[in-house]
């Protein structure tokens, strides 16, 4: 009711929810097998799982390290791949966007495990559009340079959002557009890279 209510989007258009962990194989295999069989072969596919960490160096531990890996570049990998072959068998192209974050680009200090995560799944999505662009799917990178207003960020920065000044912070609505637009985009000139941010954020 709420995805319906903040989408603004009719009573007659299908809203199905799916869930699994994208790190394990077989549920990532299971979840794409459940959409086709419920809505269809998918046209859209958009990766967006979030694990931004921030450690010294000496205090990130292998497990962090590797967990953060597997949510964000290991997880996009199965995700991507298996959008991919359904979109293959289909043989009517469609398109797959990756979410990237500043650490897409660079390293900073004390997220080391988070930039080798982002700057792999940037990778992946540039591999990924080179092999597959010739039969007609799009794959995109989007780097969101900028904070985005969630619940989540609201709850837990409160005083640093207030010394933001006015749309100093990413509105997923804006986001969404974005990537709409990307969606739709003719095969005679595709976006492969995109970077999102406020007027104010420094780049």
């Amino acid at each position: 009711r709420k995805i319906r209510e903040d989408g603004d989007i009719a009573e007659d258009t299908p809203i199905v929810p799916y869930q699994c962990d994208a790190r394990e194989e077989e549920e990532v295999l299971d979840l794409f097998q459940n959409v086709v069989d419920t809505l269809g072969p998918p046209d859209v596919c958009v990766f967006n799982i979030g694990s931004n960490i921030s450690y010294p160096l000496v205090e990130t531990t292998a497990r962090k390290f590797r967990k953060c890996w597997e949510m964000g570049c290991f997880s996009g990998f199965l995700v991507g791949r298996e959008a991919a072959r359904h979109m293959l068998k289909r043989k009517a192209g469609g398109t797959i966007i990756f979410t990237g974050a500043t650490a897409s680009l660079r390293g900073a200090a004390n997220f080391s495990a988070f930039a080798v995560t982002k700057s792999g799944l940037r990778a992946l999505a540039q591999s990924m559009a080179r092999e597959l662009g010739p039969d007609g799917i799009h794959v995109a990178h989007v780097v969101i340079d900028g904070v985005v207003d969630t619940p989540w960020i609201r709850k837990n920065f409160a005083d640093a959002l207030e010394r933001l000044p006015p749309d100093g912070i990413c509105e997923p609505r804006q986001i969404a557009e974005a990537y709409w637009q990307l969606s739709q985009q003719e095969r005679c000139a595709w976006t492969h890279e995109l970077d999102l941010r406020p007027y104010s954020e420094r780049f």
